[in-house]
């Protein structure tokens, strides 16, 4: 898998210049700026999309696909074209663009380590590659308009699992579960991690335990977890998947069960945090994001390399 990742970089590389190249290219070393994330509107580090060629374009997407799924890369083709709509809807006053998305490499492809992030408004993709074995944390998704309808029928809603899943869960979870679950009727304004470089100690599950659910509320409760690692390509997802310890999960929703009206909820379990909030805009603006406590940017198996290896 990682040669896939591999070779879809180099040919990146291949086709920047010289002043793109030292524009895109930084050292995997640079902790200070791997660790500094953002999914709001704002320049990047790494080269724009805006600046690039067709090709060069296209080569930034290829590297995207090899190591998406496909409807997760079609989730964030779509997300990226949103900010056009948007910025219809803002009639121009933020100049926002499809083409405001930076890609940087960090360290050399195919050297061990070395990595990559994608990122602009409402996306961010950030990918280590060690020892053969890939990271993908945090990796966020939002979208504004996260529904577009005509005459009451949805047009575009490209989080709709996002939402659906988790209300579906709520809804066959049982009243007696729901009072677990539902840990405050008021949601935050964004989610409550942000883009917090390291996560640390921030929150402590709540809500309900996987173990106490049975029958398809359980199920859908794991299929939401497999849901979120489904962003990824299938070996990777699987992967990810594997090793989690599905018992210690919990789900905690907060704010109104009612379509169209704010809401917040997270998933957690040691080395796993996904959120999702849709307050802003009337409820019509998502944000999401899956993360690890130890392994966001690759940190774990950057960790266990220097451990093994003498640098």
């Amino acid at each position: 898998m990682s040669d896939v990742l591999t070779e879809a970089a180099r040919s990146l590389v291949e086709s920047l210049d010289e002043r793109q190249r030292a524009t895109a290219l930084r050292p995997i070393t640079d902790d200070d700026l791997r660790h500094r994330w953002s999914y709001t509107p704002g320049p990047r580090a790494g080269v724009l999309l805006g600046d690039l060629g067709r090709a060069q374009r296209k080569a930034v997407h290829h590297l995207l696909a090899s190591v998406l799924s496909e409807h997760a890369y079609a989730q964030v083709a779509t997300v990226m074209a949103l900010e056009d709509v948007l910025d219809h809807r803002e009639g121009g006053d933020r100049d926002r663009h499809q083409a405001d998305y930076s890609v940087v490499l960090f360290g050399t492809p195919g050297a061990d380590p070395w990595g990559w992030r994608f990122e602009g408004h409402h996306v961010s993709v950030s990918v280590v590659v060690v020892d053969g074995k890939v990271s993908a944390t945090p990796f966020f998704l939002g979208a504004n308009p996260a529904h577009t309808t005509y005459g009451g029928l949805t047009v575009l809603r490209p989080l709709v699992l996002e939402e659906e899943l988790p209300r579906q869960l709520l809804d066959r979870m049982g009243a007696e579960h729901r009072l677990t679950a539902v840990v405050s009727d008021h949601a935050p304004d964004d989610l409550r991690t942000r883009n917090e470089p390291r996560l640390g100690g921030v929150l402590d599950p709540v809500g309900i335990a996987l173990s106490s659910l049975n029958g398809e509320a359980h199920d859908l409760l794991a299929g939401l977890v497999r849901y979120y690692l489904d962003r990824l390509r299938p070996d990777l997802a699987a992967a990810e998947f594997a090793r989690l310890d599905l018992d210690r999960v919990h789900f905690a929703w907060e704010g109104s069960s009612r379509p169209g009206e704010g809401h917040y909820y997270r998933i957690q379990a040691p080395d796993l945090l996904l959120e999702y909030d849709n307050t802003q805009g009337g409820a019509n603006h998502v944000h999401s994001v899956w993360r690890r406590h130890a392994g966001d940017f690759g940190d774990d198996l950057l960790a266990a390399h220097h451990t093994e290896v003498d640098h």
